[in-house]
């Protein structure tokens, strides 16, 4: 995708800080997950973003090296590395701690996004001639958009490069009333650029309406199947299909836990935590294994590493803590090379599911991991 490196410091600072000052809207995206937020603060070693989600979620979902952010400027939309430094707090909100980017990642806004998804959304435009003539909106991005007109266009009435006004009602707070340029017209249909560029007071929040509506749709890819072809490491020539949740338990209450939880998105069968059963259960190539972790003392992480070995490279595995500490168990999963860890927590079961959905999407299908329930922890 084509776009723009901003690499000074002092515009980079400028950005942030006006979008600490909209309290604009922060997408944090991971391999596994994405998470809602808002910019509150810029300091002088961190920023500030408003925490959506509990310390433990934040935790888990968060810490990771491969931590962006992106949200709305004018008519496009920015991205950017990031890191969690911590927990803090603002204007008595809890914070989370961010990394200041080094560099944004402008995407061009001359191949914006568009929204299709409008609804039946009225405009008038007045013709190069000064006819009035109503319409429906057929999509819209933050530097144009396509309309449909009620009537008949005639020969010669309206062609590309022709400039005109239009209105836009989209929806409350969001109206448009600015001169366009015809790009091109099909039949009742034609296509307008914003020229010039929209007011700033019209322009924030048209492209956070666009911004929030893009991150739905990538939310409605994200919520598809998984089950996608993968070769077997025997023989590349030889399709398979990765299928089934396998979990490394003697625990059967929790296999009834997840089964209930996760069942939605792959069946799930337990596997007794010995390496003969492991071996037997890798050969119904199973798309990510559950591995129970009932306790962290030091015999139990040398049979751990045991059982694990036959897995190494096979399959995805997540480990997965029960009655145990988070960061002892995070520790133990960069050790072990564990796609995710993290402790199980029933009643944040909404987020473990879209956990799993996440990983499951990145390993076998790619694109965008689906969005985090937005739960404040309580105060």
């Amino acid at each position: 995708m084509a776009g723009n490196l901003i690499r000074n410091p002092e515009a980079i600072e400028e950005i942030l800080r006006r979008a600490c000052d909209r309290r604009e809207l922060m997408i944090l995206v991971t391999p596994y997950l994405r998470f809602e937020s808002s910019f509150l603060r810029l300091e002088a070693n961190d920023l500030q973003a408003a925490a959506t989600m509990g310390r433990e979620d934040a935790l888990y979902g968060l810490r990771n090296t491969d931590l962006r952010l992106r949200f709305p400027h004018g008519v496009s939309f920015l991205e950017a590395s990031t890191q969690l430094l911590g927990f803090g707090l603002a204007e008595g909100r809890r914070t989370l701690r961010l990394a200041i980017p080094e560099t944004l990642y402008e995407e061009d806004h001359r191949s914006a996004y568009r929204v299709e998804r409008v609804g039946r959304v009225p405009v008038t435009f007045s013709t190069p001639k000064y006819d009035l003539v109503t319409g429906t909106l057929v999509d819209i991005s933050t530097t144009g958009a396509r309309i449909y007109s009620t009537r008949d266009i005639l020969q010669g009435e309206l062609q590309a490069g022709d400039e005109m006004a239009v209105t836009i009602s989209l929806v409350e707070g969001i109206r448009i009333n600015t001169k366009v340029k015809v790009r091109h017209v099909h039949g009742r249909t034609f296509g307008i650029e914003f020229r010039p560029q929209l007011d700033e007071r019209v322009l924030h929040p048209l492209s956070r309406w666009v911004f929030e509506h893009r991150e739905e749709d990538l939310e409605r890819i994200s919520r598809r199947g998984i089950e996608t072809a993968v070769a077997t490491e025997e023989s590349r020539a030889t399709v398979i299909q990765a299928r089934g949740l396998a979990l490394v338990s003697g625990d059967a209450a929790l296999e009834e836990k997840l089964q209930n939880l996760l069942g939605g998105l792959q069946p799930l069968h337990r596997v007794a935590p010995t390496v003969s059963a492991i071996k037997e259960a890798l050969a119904q190539h199973p798309a990510l294994l559950l591995f129970h972790v009932p306790s962290l003392g030091l015999d139990e992480r040398r049979r751990m590493k045991a059982l694990l070995e036959p897995v190494q490279g096979r399959v995805p595995f997540l480990l997965l803590g029960t009655g145990i500490e988070g960061g002892p168990l995070l520790e133990l999963g960069t050790e072990l090379k564990a796609t995710v860890s993290i402790v199980f927590n029933p009643e944040r079961g909404t987020f473990f599911q879209r956990l799993v959905q996440g990983v499951l999407r990145r390993t076998y299908e790619g694109g965008e991991s689906p969005m985090a329930p937005v739960e404040p922890e309580p105060s």
